[in-house]
């Protein structure tokens, strides 16, 4: 699956699960604070932003600390139980008129479950490949819109291609 990452994100970005490939830092640089609650998906990612272990359930920034948060395939791998809990903390953390941007997939069982990507962030393009093995593991993009919007968030757009969604939101 091919994912184009066009740079159209101003000011500052918070990007929850930032790690490993850290696609958002490296399209961002400067801009991005990445979080990650694994050290090694810290020192797995390249260098040109800032990176923090830190919970995504309890961020330790002020509130309307960020201009977006963004969530690169990272929900997939959090517990289900912690997703209001991660979008609500997004949501205290982000600026009046903050912006939310999700990337992810529909996930029906993961036994395991995985997702080839290619993504373009136009100097370069990324493979990889993410997988969860874990029960319980349904996604999809209504049950994240869902939740975004009973937090608070409304829509401002939203795409899906081939399961692979992105929903684009603002406080």
């Amino acid at each position: 699956m091919k994912t184009i990452m066009d740079k159209t994100i101003k000011g500052t970005i918070l990007d929850i699960g930032g790690g490993g490939e850290g696609i958002i830092g490296r399209i961002y640089q400067s801009q991005v604070i990445a979080i990650d609650n694994r050290q090694e998906e810290l020192d797995e990612a390249p260098e040109g932003f800032t990176k923090l272990l830190m919970d995504a359930c309890d961020l330790k920034f002020e509130d309307s600390s960020f201009d977006n948060v963004s969530l690169f395939y990272t929900l997939m791998y959090i517990d289900k139980n912690k997703h209001n809990k991660v979008i609500k903390e997004a949501y205290r953390v982000l600026k009046k008129r903050g912006e939310l941007y999700i990337w992810d997939t529909n996930i029906n069982e993961a036994n395991p479950f995985l997702v080839e990507l290619n993504i373009d962030i136009g100097d370069s393009i990324v493979n990889t490949t993410y997988g969860v093995y874990k029960e319980n593991a349904f996604q999809d993009k209504d049950y994240y819109k869902s939740i975004c919007e009973e937090l608070g968030f409304y829509l401002i757009a939203e795409s899906l291609d081939n399961d692979q969604f992105y929903m684009h939101f603002k406080k």
